[in-house]
């Protein structure tokens, strides 16, 4: 087992990953519109606890502001290669792909060079499809050490050509959800993007669950926020919420999840909560498709 110590708490991993599969890496895309609703924090977090169970994870960062990378302590010097280098077609994504300080979690990291992606990519017959295509052969003839169980995508905190790639890419979306005033209306205009990519690009994505972000229980609209979510999506919405705490904001400082920078305070207990989440409903719907 490896251990990463902080604050006098230590977070374990195994010393080695699941045996690798060649199978094809279950992709999640994080996505929600607005920023600062948690979805680089969810990301970092939640692939940190699904690699302290033994999966091997990618963070593929398609954020210009690359805070995903920044978070996992990767400085601008290491950035050699990123993620728009991948899409644009001028690296494979092996060439982007970087270890990070937490055993068994990996990031292709993102810079400001993303932000011109649209403007140059915009006209191309296949800007959709250029996450998916660097994807496609993420595991093949690499069993092992570099075999991907999951990819998290990180998204921009907007609808635009990035987050419809990692949306034609994924199976699966994610939604951080802050509890607060607009959240529903938020949502609803994100659920229409998800509904045309289905149609027109990926027949196959779905809502993997909704998270609620920054949660205040001393807040009275918090509440009123989280009730209304839970009415207008069901059981879509996670039972874990993540509460509203300073250590979870002060961890990408130190570029480190708030899994290794306090693992005892709430927001590393919600984390790792919502991360059992997941890997329940992981295997709910592994056991529907194989049956």
């Amino acid at each position: 087992m490896a251990d990463i110590e902080n604050s006098g708490e230590v977070l374990s991993f195994p010393s080695e990953a699941k045996p690798g599969t060649l199978q094809p890496p279950r992709i999640l895309a994080i996505a929600n519109q607005k920023g600062g609703v948690g979805k680089t924090t969810t990301a970092i977090n939640l692939g940190t606890a699904l690699a302290a169970i033994g999966e091997r994870v990618l963070i593929v960062d398609l954020d210009p502001q690359g805070n995903a990378s920044t978070g996992l302590g990767i400085d601008q010097k290491s950035r050699e290669h990123s993620t728009y280098d991948v899409i644009t077609g001028a690296e494979p994504l092996r060439a982007a792909i970087l270890a990070t300080a937490v055993p068994h979690l990996y990031i292709a990291p993102g810079t400001m060079d993303l932000s011109g992606f649209e403007l140059e990519m915009g006209h191309t017959r296949d800007r959709a499809f250029r996450l998916r295509n660097a994807l496609a052969n993420l595991n093949e003839g690499r069993a092992g050490s570099t075999d991907f169980n999951y990819v998290l995508v990180d998204c921009p905190p907007s609808l635009n050509l990035l987050t419809i790639n990692a949306m034609a890419a994924a199976q699966a979306i994610l939604v951080p959800l802050q509890c607060e005033f607009f959240a529903l209306e938020g949502l609803s205009q994100l659920l229409k993007t998800v509904d045309q990519v289905k149609q027109t690009l990926n027949p196959d994505l779905t809502i993997h669950g909704v998270v609620l972000t920054m949660y205040d229980a001393r807040n009275n609209l918090s509440g009123q926020v989280m009730a209304d979510v839970r009415e207008f999506m069901g059981p879509k919405v996670y039972d874990t919420v993540i509460p509203r705490n300073v250590r979870v904001s002060e961890a990408p400082s130190y570029g480190k999840p708030v899994l290794i920078y306090d693992l005892k305070c709430v927001g590393s207990e919600a984390y790792l909560r919502l991360a059992t989440e997941i890997i329940q409903r992981e295997k709910q719907l592994k056991d529907r498709r194989a049956s």
